[in-house]
């Protein structure tokens, strides 16, 4: 009778996972056939109107087109065929250099963009062709100043069909972190809170032991996601490091790691340095049916003497600390900083905030979050002894136990170096697996239709 009623929960969840993605997937279409059908039109610009960066962000699953300026710019955009281009006419603003040099941006693995020409194309228009690979449906909107940048017209281009982009993000699932695999493991020894990869390879979870004769094994999915990315760099070091490339480079290490141990496998929500809204980050994860979700990040504060690592989970009933407080919405900002269509909203997360099974993923992230603690304080010193908690927007997936962990101060001059240290990114990895080993030790996940063979 229990495993039935497991195996109905788990049909239960893996619909609840499609349901996501296809409500998502739906209002991105439904806000790309909105605008693709008629060119939009802005509100009347600034005159003076000028370009200060032109940035394209090319992913496996879209490509973004960012053009920052110092005033709101009117623009419409249309689409034609044969072959497949973009067209956007930009009022009142001329083809300076800064807009002209795109044309030299476009990387040649770009899925969706083969070339950009800019052009004066009457007086007082300024207009950007996009020379597309394949058809598409463009997104295009505005964001207002936030951060360090001012405001910005935003181009995502998607593909043109539902199925296709499903299979585009079902392939990213699939394929995030193949480099990872081409990256030395750690092999650190000896340090405190770390054990080496054969150490943990020879102590296999209490969920793949039953007995001498199980040839199969309960298959654990960790959904590993690295914090920030593309628009959004996270936050910036004292000697300029970005926070969204050090933990790009600690997920990596992570999922090599992960991937070692016989009944796991990892997945990266992100494997390059672009842009994911955070409601995507948990979609992914509960695309792939996590067992564990893991959001990485460097954290940063006001004054450079704050230093220590620490680990965060969910709170339903505000942050355990001020400083856990301050933290959360700093991270929460993400998706204004990286550039959220505020037109396509996904009804789902909203839904979740509710879902009873909230308070059961909340208590086991705050013991598998202990459990990453304690290893990591063997390798950092903590900057709270405990686990926080916060009102983290990544963190809300309700069926997925979540945590997410701030390896060190970016904005410590000193832990800035240690972060941008492969030695010491080895070790933070080590120390997270060495804790999610010890919390399945001792919880282990129940059982599910993925197995695989106990070597």
């Amino acid at each position: 009778m229990l495993g039935a009623t497991e195996g109905f929960l788990n049909r239960v969840r893996w619909g609840l996972g499609v349901l996501a993605g296809i409500v998502c997937l739906c209002g991105a279409a439904a806000a790309s056939t909105a605008a693709h059908s008629a060119p939009a039109v802005v509100s009347a610009p600034d005159a003076s109107a000028v370009v200060r960066a032109a940035r394209l962000w090319p992913s496996p699953e879209y490509s973004r087109v960012t053009l920052e300026l110092n005033a709101e710019v009117a623009y419409k955009y249309f689409s034609l065929k044969n072959p497949e281009r973009l067209v956007i006419d930009l009022t009142g603003l001329e083809p300076e250099q800064a807009l002209v040099e795109i044309a030299d941006k476009v990387a040649p693995h770009d899925g969706y963009i083969g070339s950009i020409r800019v052009a004066r194309n009457r007086p007082g228009v300024t207009r950007m062709v996009i020379e597309l690979k394949t058809e598409v449906r463009p997104q295009v909107f505005t964001l207002k100043p936030m951060a360090n940048y001012g405001h910005r017209l935003v181009i995502d281009l998607y593909p043109a069909s539902l199925v296709a982009f499903e299979q585009q993000i079902e392939t990213a699932i699939e394929n995030a972190g193949k480099r990872a695999e081409n990256l030395k493991a750690p092999t650190t020894s000896g340090q405190a809170g770390s054990a080496p990869v054969a150490d943990l390879r020879s102590r296999p979870a209490q969920a793949a032991v039953k007995s001498n004769q199980q040839d199969f094994v309960r298959l654990i999915n960790i959904s590993i996601d690295a914090g920030h990315g593309g628009e959004d760099p996270g936050a910036i070091g004292a000697n300029g490091s970005y926070e969204k490339h050090i933990t790009l480079s600690i997920a990596r290490r992570l999922k090599a790691l992960i991937d070692q141990q016989e009944n796991m496998r990892a997945y990266l929500t992100r494997d390059g340095d672009y842009f994911l809204p955070l409601h995507e980050r948990v979609n992914r994860a509960r695309r792939v049916q996590a067992d564990l979700f893991i959001s990485v990040h460097a954290d940063a504060f006001i004054k450079p003497h704050a230093r220590g690592s620490s680990v965060f989970a969910l709170s339903e009933k505000g942050a355990t600390s001020a400083a856990a407080k301050w933290l959360a919405k700093a991270e929460n900002d993400a998706d204004l900083i990286g550039g959220v269509n505020v037109g396509v909203k996904d009804v789902y997360l909203k839904h979740t905030l509710i879902d009873l099974s909230q308070t059961a993923q909340i208590s086991d992230s705050l013991k598998v979050g202990k459990a990453v603690l304690d290893e990591i304080g063997g390798i950092n010193r903590l900057h709270k002894p405990r686990v926080e908690q916060a009102g983290f927007a990544v963190l809300k997936a309700p069926d997925i136990p979540s945590i997410l962990i701030e390896t060190a101060f970016i904005s410590n001059p000193e832990e800035e170096k240690r972060l941008n240290d492969e030695a010491y990114q080895d070790k933070m990895a080590n120390a997270i697996v060495t804790g999610i080993k010890r919390y399945f030790d001792r919880n282990p996940p129940l059982a599910r239709s993925k197995v695989a063979r106990n070597l």
